[in-house]
Protein backbone atom coordinates (compact mmCIF):
# COMPACT_ATOMS: atom_id res chain seq x y z
CA UNK A 1 0.00 0.00 0.00
CA UNK A 2 1.34 3.74 -0.81
CA UNK A 3 1.13 6.36 0.99
CA UNK A 4 -0.87 9.75 -0.03
CA UNK A 5 2.85 11.35 -1.01
CA UNK A 6 3.63 8.42 -3.26
CA UNK A 7 0.19 8.62 -5.20
CA UNK A 8 0.98 12.53 -5.32
CA UNK A 9 4.54 11.50 -6.74
CA UNK A 10 3.08 9.35 -9.51
CA UNK A 11 0.11 11.67 -10.49
CA UNK A 12 2.78 14.37 -10.54
CA UNK A 13 5.78 12.27 -12.87
CA UNK A 14 2.69 10.62 -14.91
CA UNK A 15 0.94 14.22 -16.21
CA UNK A 16 3.07 16.63 -15.56
CA UNK A 17 6.19 15.22 -17.06
CA UNK A 18 4.79 12.53 -19.05
CA UNK A 19 6.43 10.02 -18.03
CA UNK A 20 5.90 6.44 -18.74
CA UNK A 21 4.84 3.63 -15.83
CA UNK A 22 8.71 2.16 -16.15
CA UNK A 23 10.47 4.96 -15.75
CA UNK A 24 8.41 6.27 -12.57
CA UNK A 25 8.51 2.38 -11.17
CA UNK A 26 12.69 3.29 -11.81
CA UNK A 27 12.44 6.56 -10.16
CA UNK A 28 10.44 5.78 -7.44
CA UNK A 29 11.62 1.76 -6.98
CA UNK A 30 7.51 0.62 -6.80
CA UNK A 31 6.24 -2.43 -8.69
CA UNK A 32 5.32 -1.23 -12.34
CA UNK A 33 1.96 -3.14 -11.53
CA UNK A 34 1.85 -0.52 -8.30
CA UNK A 35 2.51 2.36 -10.43
CA UNK A 36 -0.09 1.17 -13.17
CA UNK A 37 -2.56 0.88 -10.88
CA UNK A 38 -2.09 4.12 -8.79
CA UNK A 39 -2.02 6.08 -12.17
CA UNK A 40 -5.66 4.83 -13.15
CA UNK A 41 -6.97 5.90 -9.59
CA UNK A 42 -9.05 9.05 -9.67
CA UNK A 43 -8.18 9.23 -6.36
CA UNK A 44 -6.26 7.92 -3.15
CA UNK A 45 -8.06 5.38 -1.65
CA UNK A 46 -6.42 4.75 2.09
CA UNK A 47 -5.90 1.00 2.82
CA UNK A 48 -9.25 0.34 5.72
CA UNK A 49 -8.08 -0.15 9.41
CA UNK A 50 -9.45 -2.95 10.90
CA UNK A 51 -11.44 -2.45 13.92
CA UNK A 52 -9.06 -4.47 16.16
CA UNK A 53 -8.83 -3.08 19.84
CA UNK A 54 -5.29 -1.84 20.88
CA UNK A 55 -3.45 -1.15 24.39
CA UNK A 56 -3.97 2.76 22.94
CA UNK A 57 -7.35 2.43 22.62
CA UNK A 58 -8.59 3.53 26.64
CA UNK A 59 -5.81 6.36 26.44
CA UNK A 60 -6.61 8.08 23.05
CA UNK A 61 -8.95 10.82 24.96
CA UNK A 62 -6.09 11.58 27.48
CA UNK A 63 -3.85 11.93 24.41
CA UNK A 64 -5.96 14.32 22.68
CA UNK A 65 -6.52 16.19 25.48
CA UNK A 66 -3.13 16.51 26.43
CA UNK A 67 -2.03 17.39 22.78
CA UNK A 68 -4.85 20.48 22.82
CA UNK A 69 -3.13 21.64 25.99
CA UNK A 70 0.22 21.56 25.01
CA UNK A 71 2.45 20.38 22.30
CA UNK A 72 3.75 17.32 24.06
CA UNK A 73 6.41 15.49 21.92
CA UNK A 74 5.48 11.77 21.81
CA UNK A 75 8.30 10.94 23.96
CA UNK A 76 6.73 12.95 26.86
CA UNK A 77 3.07 11.71 26.00
CA UNK A 78 5.01 7.97 26.55
CA UNK A 79 5.70 9.10 29.95
CA UNK A 80 2.83 10.61 31.24
CA UNK A 81 0.90 7.23 29.91
CA UNK A 82 3.06 5.17 31.46
CA UNK A 83 2.42 6.46 34.85
CA UNK A 84 -1.54 5.85 34.00
CA UNK A 85 -0.56 2.32 33.43
CA UNK A 86 -0.06 2.35 29.80
CA UNK A 87 1.80 -0.81 28.93
CA UNK A 88 1.92 -0.93 25.16
CA UNK A 89 5.10 0.60 23.15
CA UNK A 90 6.23 3.80 21.53
CA UNK A 91 5.42 3.22 17.70
CA UNK A 92 1.79 2.78 17.94
CA UNK A 93 1.68 5.77 20.05
CA UNK A 94 3.82 7.77 17.18
CA UNK A 95 1.32 6.66 14.54
CA UNK A 96 -1.25 8.05 16.31
CA UNK A 97 -0.10 10.95 17.82
CA UNK A 98 0.75 11.73 13.69
CA UNK A 99 -2.57 11.23 12.68
CA UNK A 100 -4.37 13.34 15.14
CA UNK A 101 -1.35 16.11 15.14
CA UNK A 102 -0.39 15.97 11.37
CA UNK A 103 2.87 18.12 10.78
CA UNK A 104 2.23 21.27 9.56
CA UNK A 105 3.12 21.96 5.61
CA UNK A 106 3.86 25.26 4.66
CA UNK A 107 1.47 26.78 2.09
CA UNK A 108 3.04 28.35 -1.61
CA UNK A 109 1.66 30.90 -3.83
CA UNK A 110 1.35 29.99 -7.26
CA UNK A 111 3.71 33.01 -9.22
CA UNK A 112 2.27 34.20 -12.31
CA UNK A 113 4.51 35.77 -14.72
CA UNK A 114 3.39 37.59 -17.83
CA UNK A 115 5.00 37.11 -21.23
CA UNK A 116 8.90 38.34 -21.60
CA UNK A 117 8.86 39.29 -18.09
CA UNK A 118 10.92 36.20 -16.25
CA UNK A 119 13.11 33.46 -16.82
CA UNK A 120 14.50 30.93 -14.41
CA UNK A 121 18.21 29.74 -14.10
CA UNK A 122 19.77 26.87 -12.34
CA UNK A 123 22.28 24.08 -12.75
CA UNK A 124 22.27 20.39 -12.39
CA UNK A 125 24.76 17.40 -11.76
CA UNK A 126 24.50 15.31 -14.74
CA UNK A 127 27.21 12.61 -13.23
CA UNK A 128 30.29 11.34 -14.51
CA UNK A 129 30.93 11.64 -18.54
CA UNK A 130 33.89 9.98 -20.71
CA UNK A 131 36.60 12.56 -22.21
CA UNK A 132 38.92 11.18 -24.35
CA UNK A 133 40.72 8.53 -21.93
CA UNK A 134 38.98 10.04 -18.55
CA UNK A 135 35.94 10.76 -16.82
CA UNK A 136 35.17 14.28 -15.65
CA UNK A 137 31.98 15.63 -14.03
CA UNK A 138 29.00 16.67 -16.20
CA UNK A 139 26.75 19.87 -15.27
CA UNK A 140 23.44 20.77 -17.23
CA UNK A 141 22.42 24.00 -17.45
CA UNK A 142 18.81 24.98 -17.55
CA UNK A 143 17.17 28.19 -18.45
CA UNK A 144 13.32 28.24 -18.60
CA UNK A 145 11.29 31.45 -20.09
CA UNK A 146 8.55 31.63 -16.84
CA UNK A 147 5.51 32.25 -19.04
CA UNK A 148 5.84 30.02 -22.33
CA UNK A 149 7.91 27.46 -20.23
CA UNK A 150 10.30 27.40 -23.21
CA UNK A 151 13.55 25.59 -22.05
CA UNK A 152 17.22 25.82 -23.24
CA UNK A 153 19.34 23.49 -22.08
CA UNK A 154 22.88 22.80 -21.99
CA UNK A 155 25.65 20.68 -20.58
CA UNK A 156 29.33 21.57 -19.40
CA UNK A 157 32.28 20.18 -17.75
CA UNK A 158 32.72 23.23 -15.30
CA UNK A 159 30.08 24.89 -13.45
CA UNK A 160 32.63 28.02 -13.52
CA UNK A 161 31.84 32.10 -14.52
CA UNK A 162 32.87 31.59 -18.14
CA UNK A 163 30.78 28.49 -18.74
CA UNK A 164 28.09 30.42 -16.78
CA UNK A 165 27.83 34.10 -19.00
CA UNK A 166 28.54 31.54 -22.01
CA UNK A 167 25.40 29.42 -21.29
CA UNK A 168 23.79 33.00 -20.67
CA UNK A 169 24.84 34.13 -24.08
CA UNK A 170 23.45 30.33 -26.18
CA UNK A 171 20.37 30.73 -24.36
CA UNK A 172 19.60 34.36 -25.51
CA UNK A 173 20.49 33.29 -28.86
CA UNK A 174 18.36 30.47 -28.80
CA UNK A 175 15.09 32.64 -27.71
CA UNK A 176 16.26 35.51 -30.08
CA UNK A 177 16.18 37.83 -27.39
CA UNK A 178 15.91 38.78 -23.20
CA UNK A 179 13.50 38.84 -20.59
CA UNK A 180 13.30 41.63 -18.15
CA UNK A 181 14.73 39.74 -15.07
CA UNK A 182 16.47 36.14 -14.74
CA UNK A 183 15.60 34.64 -11.19
CA UNK A 184 18.59 32.59 -9.72
CA UNK A 185 19.06 30.67 -6.50
CA UNK A 186 22.05 31.93 -4.53
CA UNK A 187 24.75 30.32 -6.68
CA UNK A 188 28.20 31.95 -6.13
CA UNK A 189 28.50 32.90 -9.92
CA UNK A 190 25.43 34.56 -9.59
CA UNK A 191 25.07 35.78 -5.61
CA UNK A 192 28.32 36.13 -3.59
CA UNK A 193 26.14 36.91 -0.12
CA UNK A 194 22.63 37.15 0.56
CA UNK A 195 21.32 37.00 4.39
CA UNK A 196 18.28 36.51 5.76
CA UNK A 197 16.35 40.19 5.81
CA UNK A 198 19.18 41.63 3.73
CA UNK A 199 19.65 42.31 -0.05
CA UNK A 200 21.86 39.73 -2.06
CA UNK A 201 25.34 41.07 -2.97
CA UNK A 202 25.62 40.10 -6.44
CA UNK A 203 28.38 38.43 -7.69
CA UNK A 204 30.27 41.91 -9.67
CA UNK A 205 31.43 39.96 -13.15
CA UNK A 206 27.30 39.03 -13.45
CA UNK A 207 25.83 42.33 -12.34
CA UNK A 208 28.52 43.41 -15.20
CA UNK A 209 26.62 40.69 -17.67
CA UNK A 210 23.34 41.79 -16.69
CA UNK A 211 23.83 45.41 -17.18
CA UNK A 212 25.50 44.94 -20.62
CA UNK A 213 22.53 43.16 -21.63
CA UNK A 214 19.78 45.18 -19.93
CA UNK A 215 18.00 42.55 -17.90
CA UNK A 216 17.66 42.51 -13.69
CA UNK A 217 18.69 39.97 -11.55
CA UNK A 218 16.62 38.06 -8.58
CA UNK A 219 17.80 36.03 -6.12
CA UNK A 220 15.78 34.10 -4.38
CA UNK A 221 14.90 34.28 -0.67
CA UNK A 222 16.95 32.30 1.91
CA UNK A 223 15.89 28.72 1.50
CA UNK A 224 13.25 29.70 -0.89
CA UNK A 225 14.38 26.97 -3.75
CA UNK A 226 10.94 26.82 -4.46
CA UNK A 227 10.38 30.54 -5.84
CA UNK A 228 12.11 29.37 -8.82
CA UNK A 229 9.54 25.78 -9.14
CA UNK A 230 9.70 26.23 -12.89
CA UNK A 231 13.48 25.66 -13.42
CA UNK A 232 13.86 23.12 -10.37
CA UNK A 233 11.41 20.97 -12.35
CA UNK A 234 12.73 21.60 -15.73
CA UNK A 235 16.50 20.55 -14.34
CA UNK A 236 14.80 17.39 -13.55
CA UNK A 237 12.46 16.61 -16.30
CA UNK A 238 16.05 17.06 -18.24
CA UNK A 239 17.93 14.36 -16.19
CA UNK A 240 14.83 11.83 -15.67
CA UNK A 241 13.52 12.16 -19.68
CA UNK A 242 16.46 12.86 -21.08
CA UNK A 243 19.86 11.24 -19.73
CA UNK A 244 17.98 8.30 -18.33
CA UNK A 245 16.76 7.55 -21.92
CA UNK A 246 20.06 8.29 -23.71
CA UNK A 247 23.08 5.90 -23.09
CA UNK A 248 25.77 8.62 -23.91
CA UNK A 249 29.66 7.58 -23.44
CA UNK A 250 31.29 10.40 -24.81
CA UNK A 251 31.09 14.36 -23.86
CA UNK A 252 31.85 14.73 -27.82
CA UNK A 253 27.87 13.80 -28.72
CA UNK A 254 25.64 15.18 -26.07
CA UNK A 255 25.25 18.42 -27.68
CA UNK A 256 23.66 17.22 -30.73
CA UNK A 257 21.79 14.42 -28.28
CA UNK A 258 20.14 17.01 -26.58
CA UNK A 259 19.37 19.71 -29.36
CA UNK A 260 17.45 16.82 -30.53
CA UNK A 261 15.85 16.37 -27.17
CA UNK A 262 15.20 20.01 -26.68
CA UNK A 263 13.49 20.67 -30.35
CA UNK A 264 11.72 17.46 -30.51
CA UNK A 265 10.27 16.38 -27.16
CA UNK A 266 10.93 19.09 -24.54
CA UNK A 267 9.32 22.13 -26.07
CA UNK A 268 6.71 20.59 -28.12
CA UNK A 269 5.00 18.23 -25.29
CA UNK A 270 2.08 19.27 -23.76
CA UNK A 271 2.60 20.45 -20.58
CA UNK A 272 1.12 19.18 -17.69
CA UNK A 273 0.45 23.17 -15.90
CA UNK A 274 -0.60 25.25 -18.92
CA UNK A 275 -1.67 22.32 -21.06
CA UNK A 276 -0.50 23.89 -24.31
CA UNK A 277 2.64 23.37 -25.94
CA UNK A 278 6.02 25.40 -24.93
CA UNK A 279 6.27 26.38 -28.70
CA UNK A 280 3.16 27.73 -29.35
CA UNK A 281 3.25 30.31 -26.21
CA UNK A 282 6.93 31.26 -27.19
CA UNK A 283 5.15 33.05 -30.17
CA UNK A 284 3.38 35.09 -27.54
CA UNK A 285 6.60 36.15 -25.71
CA UNK A 286 9.24 35.90 -28.02
CA UNK A 287 7.38 39.62 -29.38
CA UNK A 288 8.29 40.66 -25.55
CA UNK A 289 11.84 39.62 -25.32
CA UNK A 290 14.05 42.69 -25.21
CA UNK A 291 16.69 42.42 -28.52
CA UNK A 292 19.98 40.89 -27.99
CA UNK A 293 23.08 43.23 -27.85
CA UNK A 294 25.00 42.67 -30.91
CA UNK A 295 28.57 43.52 -29.02
CA UNK A 296 28.86 40.70 -27.13
CA UNK A 297 30.45 40.81 -23.60
CA UNK A 298 33.61 39.35 -22.57
CA UNK A 299 33.25 36.67 -20.63
CA UNK A 300 36.41 35.36 -20.23
CA UNK A 301 37.90 35.27 -16.44
CA UNK A 302 41.15 36.25 -15.76
CA UNK A 303 43.35 35.35 -13.35
CA UNK A 304 47.39 35.30 -11.97
CA UNK A 305 49.51 31.91 -13.31
CA UNK A 306 52.99 31.26 -13.45
CA UNK A 307 54.89 29.87 -15.90
CA UNK A 308 57.51 26.95 -14.85
CA UNK A 309 61.05 26.38 -15.74
CA UNK A 310 60.06 24.21 -18.38
CA UNK A 311 58.09 27.35 -19.92
CA UNK A 312 55.08 25.64 -19.13
CA UNK A 313 51.22 26.69 -17.56
CA UNK A 314 49.80 23.93 -15.98
CA UNK A 315 46.27 24.12 -15.99
CA UNK A 316 42.97 21.46 -15.08
CA UNK A 317 46.02 18.61 -15.27
CA UNK A 318 47.39 19.92 -18.70
CA UNK A 319 50.01 21.49 -19.58
CA UNK A 320 50.48 24.80 -22.21
CA UNK A 321 53.62 26.62 -23.42
CA UNK A 322 54.19 29.79 -23.72
CA UNK A 323 56.93 31.81 -25.23
CA UNK A 324 60.57 30.44 -23.43
CA UNK A 325 61.53 33.96 -21.92
CA UNK A 326 58.53 33.93 -19.82
CA UNK A 327 59.88 30.62 -18.22
CA UNK A 328 59.61 31.44 -14.70
CA UNK A 329 57.50 34.03 -14.79
CA UNK A 330 54.27 35.63 -13.71
CA UNK A 331 51.47 35.99 -16.32
CA UNK A 332 47.47 36.62 -16.89
CA UNK A 333 45.66 33.52 -18.13
CA UNK A 334 41.98 34.60 -19.69
CA UNK A 335 39.82 31.29 -18.98
CA UNK A 336 37.22 30.99 -21.87
CA UNK A 337 35.11 27.69 -22.33
CA UNK A 338 36.67 27.03 -25.73
CA UNK A 339 40.31 28.50 -25.32
CA UNK A 340 42.40 29.69 -23.01
CA UNK A 341 44.71 33.00 -22.79
CA UNK A 342 48.15 34.21 -22.12
CA UNK A 343 49.16 37.52 -21.41
CA UNK A 344 52.63 39.30 -20.21
CA UNK A 345 50.77 42.61 -18.76
CA UNK A 346 48.99 44.11 -21.87
CA UNK A 347 50.60 41.71 -24.76
CA UNK A 348 49.11 38.31 -25.64
CA UNK A 349 51.95 35.85 -25.53
CA UNK A 350 50.18 32.93 -26.40
CA UNK A 351 46.69 31.60 -27.21
CA UNK A 352 45.45 27.22 -26.86
CA UNK A 353 42.70 25.48 -27.12
CA UNK A 354 40.92 24.57 -23.71
CA UNK A 355 41.46 20.93 -23.31
CA UNK A 356 39.37 18.72 -20.93
CA UNK A 357 41.21 15.67 -21.12
CA UNK A 358 43.65 15.29 -18.49
CA UNK A 359 47.59 14.75 -18.53
CA UNK A 360 48.14 16.47 -21.95
CA UNK A 361 51.43 18.90 -23.47
CA UNK A 362 50.45 21.24 -25.61
CA UNK A 363 53.48 22.74 -26.97
CA UNK A 364 53.50 25.81 -29.70
CA UNK A 365 56.80 25.26 -32.17
CA UNK A 366 57.41 29.18 -32.30
CA UNK A 367 57.30 28.67 -28.65
CA UNK A 368 60.94 26.81 -28.48
CA UNK A 369 61.86 28.39 -32.07
CA UNK A 370 64.11 31.43 -30.95
CA UNK A 371 65.38 28.88 -28.38
CA UNK A 372 67.05 26.21 -30.98
CA UNK A 373 68.53 29.12 -32.38
CA UNK A 374 69.56 31.03 -29.36
CA UNK A 375 71.49 27.34 -28.32
CA UNK A 376 72.87 26.67 -31.98
CA UNK A 377 74.15 30.47 -31.63
CA UNK A 378 76.08 29.72 -28.54
CA UNK A 379 76.88 26.54 -29.72
CA UNK A 380 78.79 27.89 -32.42
CA UNK A 381 80.04 30.30 -30.82
CA UNK A 382 81.76 27.84 -28.14
CA UNK A 383 83.35 26.08 -31.37
CA UNK A 384 84.78 29.72 -32.46
CA UNK A 385 86.70 30.36 -29.48
CA UNK A 386 88.13 26.71 -29.53
CA UNK A 387 88.91 27.40 -32.94
CA UNK A 388 91.17 30.48 -31.87
CA UNK A 389 92.74 29.30 -28.84
CA UNK A 390 94.39 26.88 -31.23
CA UNK A 391 97.09 29.08 -32.41
CA UNK A 392 97.62 32.57 -32.90
CA UNK A 393 97.74 32.53 -36.57
CA UNK A 394 93.87 30.83 -36.04
CA UNK A 395 92.30 33.93 -36.45
CA UNK A 396 94.41 35.04 -39.46
CA UNK A 397 93.04 31.37 -41.33
CA UNK A 398 89.36 31.40 -40.08
CA UNK A 399 89.52 35.20 -42.67
CA UNK A 400 90.56 33.06 -45.14
CA UNK A 401 88.77 30.19 -45.16
CA UNK A 402 85.77 33.27 -45.01
CA UNK A 403 87.10 34.44 -48.34
CA UNK A 404 87.61 31.38 -50.04
CA UNK A 405 85.05 28.90 -49.00
CA UNK A 406 81.41 29.04 -49.08
CA UNK A 407 80.70 27.88 -45.64
CA UNK A 408 83.44 28.37 -43.07
CA UNK A 409 81.57 27.24 -40.07
CA UNK A 410 81.90 23.46 -41.46
CA UNK A 411 85.47 24.11 -41.96
CA UNK A 412 86.06 25.51 -38.44
CA UNK A 413 83.86 22.39 -36.90
CA UNK A 414 86.02 19.73 -38.69
CA UNK A 415 89.12 21.37 -38.00
CA UNK A 416 88.25 21.78 -34.05
CA UNK A 417 86.96 18.02 -34.56
CA UNK A 418 90.56 17.27 -35.88
CA UNK A 419 92.46 18.85 -32.71
CA UNK A 420 90.39 15.75 -30.61
CA UNK A 421 91.86 13.09 -32.57
CA UNK A 422 95.00 14.52 -33.13
CA UNK A 423 96.01 17.30 -30.50
CA UNK A 424 95.93 20.76 -30.30
CA UNK A 425 99.73 20.93 -30.92
CA UNK A 426 99.43 19.13 -34.09
CA UNK A 427 96.49 20.83 -35.58
CA UNK A 428 98.13 24.10 -34.88
CA UNK A 429 101.15 23.31 -36.53
CA UNK A 430 98.80 22.17 -39.39
CA UNK A 431 97.38 25.37 -39.65
CA UNK A 432 100.88 27.17 -39.85
CA UNK A 433 101.93 24.94 -42.53
CA UNK A 434 98.64 25.66 -44.73
CA UNK A 435 99.12 29.53 -44.15
CA UNK A 436 102.38 29.19 -45.73
CA UNK A 437 101.16 27.10 -48.61
CA UNK A 438 97.69 29.01 -48.74
CA UNK A 439 95.70 25.44 -48.22
CA UNK A 440 92.50 27.41 -46.79
CA UNK A 441 90.13 23.99 -46.39
CA UNK A 442 89.33 21.36 -43.53
CA UNK A 443 90.44 18.51 -46.04
CA UNK A 444 94.31 20.36 -46.75
CA UNK A 445 94.72 20.21 -42.65
CA UNK A 446 93.60 16.76 -42.24
CA UNK A 447 95.70 16.20 -45.37
CA UNK A 448 98.54 17.58 -43.39
CA UNK A 449 97.74 15.41 -40.19
CA UNK A 450 97.93 12.48 -42.07
CA UNK A 451 101.49 13.01 -43.40
CA UNK A 452 102.52 14.57 -40.08
CA UNK A 453 101.15 11.12 -39.18
CA UNK A 454 103.19 9.16 -40.87
CA UNK A 455 106.16 11.24 -40.93
CA UNK A 456 106.32 10.26 -36.89
CA UNK A 457 105.74 6.81 -37.67
CA UNK A 458 102.20 6.84 -35.60
CA UNK A 459 99.98 5.37 -38.50
CA UNK A 460 101.01 1.92 -39.69
CA UNK A 461 101.26 1.35 -43.68
CA UNK A 462 98.86 2.26 -46.07
CA UNK A 463 97.03 0.39 -48.60
CA UNK A 464 98.31 -0.13 -52.12
CA UNK A 465 97.47 3.12 -53.70
CA UNK A 466 96.67 2.12 -57.50
CA UNK A 467 98.45 4.73 -59.77
CA UNK A 468 96.96 5.17 -63.12
CA UNK A 469 99.24 7.27 -65.20
CA UNK A 470 99.91 6.28 -68.65
CA UNK A 471 103.79 6.06 -68.14
CA UNK A 472 103.75 3.64 -65.07
CA UNK A 473 100.80 1.30 -67.06
CA UNK A 474 103.75 1.14 -70.20
CA UNK A 475 106.46 -0.27 -68.02
CA UNK A 476 108.18 -4.16 -69.16
CA UNK A 477 108.86 -6.26 -66.59
CA UNK A 478 111.20 -10.05 -67.42
CA UNK A 479 109.24 -13.48 -67.47
CA UNK A 480 110.46 -14.87 -63.80
CA UNK A 481 112.33 -17.80 -63.88
CA UNK A 482 110.65 -20.30 -62.31
CA UNK A 483 113.41 -23.53 -62.09
CA UNK A 484 114.44 -22.90 -58.70
CA UNK A 485 110.63 -23.22 -57.91
CA UNK A 486 111.06 -26.70 -59.55
CA UNK A 487 114.21 -27.50 -57.75
CA UNK A 488 112.66 -26.68 -54.06
CA UNK A 489 109.61 -28.51 -54.91
CA UNK A 490 111.82 -31.90 -55.60
CA UNK A 491 114.72 -31.76 -52.82
CA UNK A 492 112.82 -30.03 -50.12
CA UNK A 493 115.12 -27.31 -49.73
CA UNK A 494 114.66 -23.72 -49.66
CA UNK A 495 116.63 -21.72 -52.22
CA UNK A 496 115.44 -18.76 -51.52
CA UNK A 497 117.49 -16.81 -49.05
Amino acid sequence: MITYHQYSQIKHLSETLKLKVSQIAQEMNLNERTVEKWKAASQYIPRESSNRTSKLDPFKKDIVAMLEKCPYSGVQVLMKLKAQGYTGGKSILSEYIAKIRPRERTAYLTLHFAPGECAQVDWGYAGLIKVGEHFRKMYIFVMVLCYSRMIYIEFTLSQAMEFFLACHQNAFSFFGGIPEKIMIDNLKTGVLQHRYGEPPVFNPTYLSFAEHYGFKIVACNVGKGNEKGRVENGVRYAKINFLKGHEITDFKFIHTEAVKWRDNVANVRMHGETHKKPVELFEAEKKQLHPVNLNPFDIGQVETVRANHQFRIIFESNRYSVPFRYSSSLLSMKRRPEELLFYKEEELIARHVRCFEKYKDFENPDHITELLKQKKKAKDQNIYVQFLSLTPQALRYYRLLEEKRFNAKIHVRKIVALSDIYGKDQVARAIESALEFQAISSEYIENLLEQQKRAMNLLPETALQVVHGKDMLDIELPSPDLNDYFNENITGENTYE
